[in-house]
């Protein structure tokens, strides 16, 4: 790695494009961390102030972000989406469908009591079970959204069988949802939620609740989901309604 001084510039900033020519041309492509301060000084044979100045500028132009006590680190390009609201798809399948490598970051799987507002939703009792997974949802290894789901015991009584996709192995089982009602709504992410979709605390989300049935009207999957805002556009379709007929008396 060369730092290039032109006449008359400053070291900090040819240290600014140097790091950046790096990054842009993938040499940090396996990590999203920025090395050490003392790695760099020498990879950079530039003094520790003289490198706080280069990172500073690259955070202040987003291309990179600091986290307390974690580190530096690099901004990705997030794939922008646009989702259609009007039908009822997984994460997986609309990853795909976009030419997206979908995967996924387990925060939470196991059987529960189901919380009042899961019994609800759901329509079971409050000392049935629910089988529950929270996940972060990557696209192209860029964290896109934050899904909570429950679904009645009954409907995956082998809860290893959920691999990528909860749809697929609900339809293994016969259970694949043919209709749903999604609430949307736009929020702020707290710090936790923030910190794992790798923006700043208090950034604007989409905020998703979704109830999925069966073709017998049984509810199979109540989730709630947290969507980057500036990676997701909903998009719905619209049909006018025919005029209203007169009625004559």
């Amino acid at each position: 790695m060369t730092v290039e001084t032109a006449p008359g510039q400053k070291l900090y900033r040819a240290v600014v494009d140097a790091l950046r020519r790096e990054i842009e041309t993938g040499r940090f492509a396996e990590t999203q961390l920025l090395p050490a301060e003392r790695v760099l000084c020498e990879l950079l044979e530039v003094s520790r102030t003289t490198l706080r100045k280069a990172i500073a500028d690259l955070i202040a132009e987003g291309v990179l972000f600091h986290r307390h006590g974690a580190g530096t680190f690099i901004h990705r390009a997030t794939p922008r989406v646009e989702q259609p609201s009007s039908r009822l798809t997984s994460f997986t399948e609309d990853m795909r469908l976009r030419g997206l490598v979908a995967s996924s970051r387990e925060l939470e799987r196991g059987v529960f009591l189901p919380t009042p507002e899961e019994a609800m939703m759901l329509g079971v009792r409050p000392n049935d079970r629910v089988f529950r997974l929270g996940r972060l949802r990557l696209a192209d290894g860029s964290p896109m959204a934050i899904e909570r789901a429950a679904v009645p015991i009954r409907f995956l009584p082998e809860q290893d069988s959920v691999g990528d996709s909860l749809y697929e192995a609900l339809s293994a089982k016969g259970f694949r949802p043919t209709r749903g009602l999604q609430r949307l709504r736009a929020t702020l992410l707290d710090h936790a939620d923030a910190e794992l979709l790798g923006v700043a605390p208090d950034s604007p989300a989409l905020y998703i609740q979704r109830i999925a049935y069966l073709a017998d009207g049984a509810c199979v999957e109540f989730t709630k989901s947290w969507y980057r805002a500036d990676a997701y556009d909903f998009v719905s379709e619209l049909t006018l309604s025919p005029p209203a007929r007169k009625t004559h008396r």
